[in-house]
C-alpha cells in the first residue's frame, strides 16, 4: 500500500475504534473481553503509523538519491563556475585523514589534523560529521526541535525583565510618576556529556564496514536520548535543569488523581495568552490511551491522528509530542521556545588506545559541553498526575 492507502486505512480503523468504545461501554467501562478487542485494534494503529514513517523516510532517501540525477545542467562546459575550496575542519582532506587516523587506530596521524586538536587531546569532527549529528539530534530530540539552541563560547547570560514599568493616570499637568525596571539573569552555562563505543580491530580494519556512517549515527542516537532526558528531568546538577524540574522548571498548574476532560482544557487557559500561539503538549507514551479515550460534551474524541505528512497528531487543537523520558506524572503545556539550549563549542572524538588492547578492542569517545534551562517558567505549564509513579520509563 501506499502512503494515502496506508492513511486512509489509519483513519478507517480509528473510526472503527470510536463505533467499539461507543457501542461496547456498559456504565462507561469495556468488558476484559472488549478491552482486549479494544487493544488490537489499537496495536493496528500503532503498526500503521510505524509502517506511514516508514514509508515516509523512504520516499524522502529516494529524493535525495534522485536530486543530482535531476539536477538539469546550467553551466557550458570548461565554463563552470569555481567552487570555493574548504579549509579547516569543513576540508574534503580533514575529513579524510580523520577517517584514515581511525581506520588505524591514529597510528597515522595527518599534520591536517593538528588544527582540530581540542583541550584534552581528542579531535575536533569534521564539520560535515558535526552537522551530521546535529541533524541526528535534532530528529530524535524532540526538545532539539522546539527549544531554541544558542552556541556559546563562554558562560551565556540571559537578561529576562523581573518587574516591567507601570502606565498610570495623572491630571493635566500633574506630575510624571517613574518606575524602575529591573532585570535578573539566567545563566547557561557548559556541562560534559560522553558516550563511548567499542569497535572489535577486525571491523575497523575493513574497509567494506562503513565506520564513518555507523559512528556518526551511533554517536547521534546516543547523546540525543541522554540530552532529552536533562533537558527534560535534569536537575542541574552536572547537567541541564529540565523542564519537569520541581525547581526552576515549568510553572505547576494544577494536581490531579484522574485526568479528565476540563483538567486539560483548565491547563490550557493556564497558560496566558501570548504562549498559546505556539503552544504544544509533552507528554510520556505511556499516556497516550489516557488521551485517547477523553471526549468533549459532544462526544467528539479530543485525540486526533495527523493527517499530514511530518505533521504530529493533535489534542484540543495543539501539536502533541511524546517522549519515552517525560515523566508518567506530569503532562507539560507552553511554548517550549523558552527553553534555551547552550551548545558550547564543536564536539570532538577520542580514541582510547590501550584501555581495551588485550581484548582485541578500539574505543572511540564522543564528548559535547552543553547546558540548557526554561528561561520563562510561565511560558510551560505542568498538570501533575498524583496517581501515577514519577518513573519516565
Amino acid at each position: 500500500m501506499n502512503i494515502k492507502e496506508l492513511r486512509d486505512k489509519r483513519l478507517d480503523v480509528w473510526n472503527k475504534a470510536k463505533a467499539f468504545l461507543d457501542s461496547h461501554r456498559e456504565e462507561g467501562v469495556l468488558s476484559a473481553e472488549d478491552d482486549a478487542v479494544y487493544a488490537r485494534m489499537e496495536k493496528e494503529l500503532d503498526d500503521l503509523a510505524k509502517e506511514i514513517t516508514r514509508q515516509e523516510k523512504l520516499e524522502s532517501y529516494e529524493r535525495e538519491m534522485a536530486k543530482n540525477l535531476t539536477t538539469p545542467l546550467t553551466t557550458k562546459p570548461n565554463n563552470e563556475v569555481p567552487v570555493e575550496e574548504k579549509k579547516g575542519r569543513a576540508s574534503d582532506a580533514y575529513k579524510k585523514a580523520m577517517l584514515d587516523a581511525m581506520r588505524c587506530n591514529f597510528k597515522r596521524v595527518s599534520n591536517v589534523l593538528q588544527e582540530g586538536v581540542d583541550a584534552d587531546g581528542g579531535y575536533l569532527v569534521p564539520e560535515e560529521y558535526d552537522k551530521r549529528i546535529i541533524d541526528i539530534l535534532s530528529e530524535e530530540n524532540i526538545m532539539r526541535k522546539l527549544g531554541t539552541t544558542i552556541t556559546t563560547s563562554g558562560q551565556h547570560k540571559i537578561n529576562i525583565a523581573a518587574t516591567k514599568p507601570a502606565a498610570a493616570w495623572i491630571e493635566e499637568g500633574g506630575a510624571l510618576q517613574f518606575s524602575d525596571a529591573t532585570f535578573s539573569q539566567i545563566l547557561l552555562d557548559a556541562h560534559k556529556l560522553h558516550v563511548a563505543i567499542k569497535i572489535t580491530e577486525e571491523l575497523l580494519y575493513d574497509n567494506a564496514f562503513n565506520l564513518e556512517s555507523y559512528i556518526v549515527t551511533e554517536f547521534g542516537k546516543a547523546i540525543a536520548n541522554a540530552e532529552e532526558d536533562a533537558f527534560l528531568n535534569g536537575d542541574g546538577t552536572g547537567k541541564p535543569l529540565g523542564l519537569f524540574a520541581k525547581t526552576g522548571g515549568g510553572t505547576k498548574a494544577a494536581s490531579t488523581a484522574d485526568p479528565t476532560a476540563d483538567d486539560f482544557i483548565a491547563l490550557i487557559y493556564a497558560l496566558k495568552r501570548p504562549y498559546r500561539k505556539n503552544a504544544s503538549f509533552i507528554i510520556n507514551d505511556k499516556n497516550i490511551a489516557l488521551l485517547r479515550q477523553l471526549k468533549d460534551n459532544n462526544g467528539a474524541y479530543m485525540w486526533q491522528p495527523s493527517v499530514q505528512v511530518g505533521e504530529p497528531d493533535t489534542f484540543l487543537g495543539y501539536k502533541l509530542y511524546t517522549s519515552q523520558f517525560a515523566p508518567t506524572n506530569a503532562i507539560a503545556f507552553g511554548d517550549y521556545r523558552y527553553y534555551n539550549i547552550g551548545d558550547r563549542g564543536t564536539r570532538s572524538w577520542q580514541e582510547l588506545r590501550e584501555l581495551f588492547a588485550g581484548n582485541g578492542m578500539i574505543a572511540y569517545v564522543a564528548k559535547e559541553r552543553v547546558d540548557g534551562k526554561l528561561i520563562l517558567p510561565e511560558a510551560v505549564q505542568i498538570l501533575s498526575i498524583t496517581g501515577k509513579s514519577t518513573g519516565s520509563k
